[in-house]
């Protein structure tokens, strides 16, 4: 007699399909492979002073904005064991909007960072999007990573230590930790037929923490800023100008060159944190020529020097307060000034949400970029009307 085949109830098929999806989970772990997801939803209310019109004129704004203490994000990380201390790894971060859901970082799907590469005892090699190393090392030193955020970073980030932009096309050796010394280098390719140079950009960096004290410093070149630091928006071209709006900086979209020098230190004692920024930006061989990239026709070298001190005090081990003073100096093809201080206090409802409170006041001299009076203009906000501006802003963060 010939053998029927046998039958499965719905009962024994669902359980046939959850002890294979239960494996297809556990498989990995058997490879000593992870994959996280993990993010950041940061909303809140502001309110900016003096906010320049179409017309000319200066109003006070009430918004709803995101992303201002810490970039609204959400990511996946990836780490697998391939044995003998060597790690393959990747990171995919995408930047997003709460306001309105729109994609940030220019509108590039994995704005934030999106780079894979392996991890050795003596160091790592990551390829793609990535952070440069004046940013790894002195961004998370800075009132602006600590308390004041994105609003409270040196004006228009002119020395990109609040990390506005990011490095295409590179490759990153981060050296392994050696006594709490470490350093990284970066290279990032300029992809022109038969130009090495052009639009290339490398950066170097290092860092040391030993208990209550952390240092970090690094020093970046980027050649065509306009195209290769700036120009990494969807729609972006080598003709518009890609600077942004501040008039701090959106007149020297010409430079053929931009150059970097930041460093940084913070130092506890008790409660209290003591920190201190340096950084000198340079936008270098501007063309003279009136274009968009160059509405004043400035020419040579326009220099900036910028001085922050901070402090910061942990009151309770859900409350903390932050202040800090920075001025920004122009030098040679420009002569603005900037003053400005930032308060932040932050209070941790649990592990994952806190509530914060930011207030920023700006005060501008001199001529700026576009050839006219300096008009004051927090980072990431519309500039003023005139050579003063403040805002404030109280916001919910939640981790995931």
């Amino acid at each position: 007699m010939r053998k029927q085949p046998p039958t499965y109830s719905p009962q024994m098929t669902r359980m046939a399909f959850a002890a294979s999806f239960a494996f297809a989970i556990t498989a990995p772990a058997h490879a000593q492979s992870t994959v996280t997801l993990y993010g950041i939803i940061d909303e809140g209310v502001n309110y900016t002073s003096n906010v320049q019109t179409s017309a000319g004129h200066g109003h006070n704004l009430y918004s709803i904005s995101s992303g201002i203490l810490s970039g609204s994000r959400w990511g996946l990380r990836g780490v697998e064991d391939l044995g003998g201390g060597m790690k393959a790894v990747f990171v995919l971060e995408n930047g997003f909007d709460v306001t309105n859901g729109k994609l940030g970082q220019g509108s590039l799907e994995f704005g934030r960072q999106a780079y894979v590469g392996l991890s050795t005892p003596f160091g790592a090699v990551m390829m793609g999007r990535q952070y440069d190393p004046v940013v790894d090392y002195v961004h998370p030193l800075m009132p602006s990573a600590l308390f004041s955020g994105s609003i409270g970073a040196h004006p228009a980030d002119l020395d990109n230590l609040n990390n506005a932009n990011r490095i295409n096309n590179s490759v990153k050796y981060r050296s392994a930790n050696y006594g709490g010394f470490s350093g990284e280098g970066l290279y990032s390719f300029g992809g022109t037929p038969g130009s090495v140079g052009t639009n290339q950009i490398w950066s170097v960096g290092f860092g040391y923490s030993s208990g209550p004290l952390n240092l970090g410093a690094g020093y970046l070149v980027a050649r065509n800023p306009n195209v290769s630091f700036f120009g990494t928006a969807v729609g972006a071209t080598a003709a518009s100008n890609n600077f942004g709006s501040s008039p701090v900086i959106n007149g020297y979209a010409s430079a053929q060159s931009q150059r970097i020098f930041g460093a940084g230190a913070t130092y506890a004692i008790g409660r209290a944190t003591l920190g201190a920024i340096y950084s000198n930006t340079q936008f270098r061989h501007l063309s003279g020529a009136i274009s968009p990239l160059n509405p004043a026709g400035v020419e040579g070298t326009a220099t900036f020097n910028s001085i922050e001190a901070d402090f910061q005090y942990q009151f309770t081990p859900a409350l903390s307060l932050g202040v800090a003073y920075n001025y920004t100096a122009g030098n040679n093809a420009n002569d603005a000034k900037y003053h400005q201080g930032s308060i932040g206090a932050d209070y941790a409802v649990s592990k994952r949400t806190d509530f914060y409170l930011i207030g920023v006041l700006q005060h501008a001299s001199g001529i700026d970029s576009t050839g006219h009076a300096a008009r004051a203009a927090l980072n990431g906000l519309t500039p003023s009307a005139s050579n003063q501006q403040a805002a404030v802003r109280i916001a919910i963060r939640h981790k995931f």
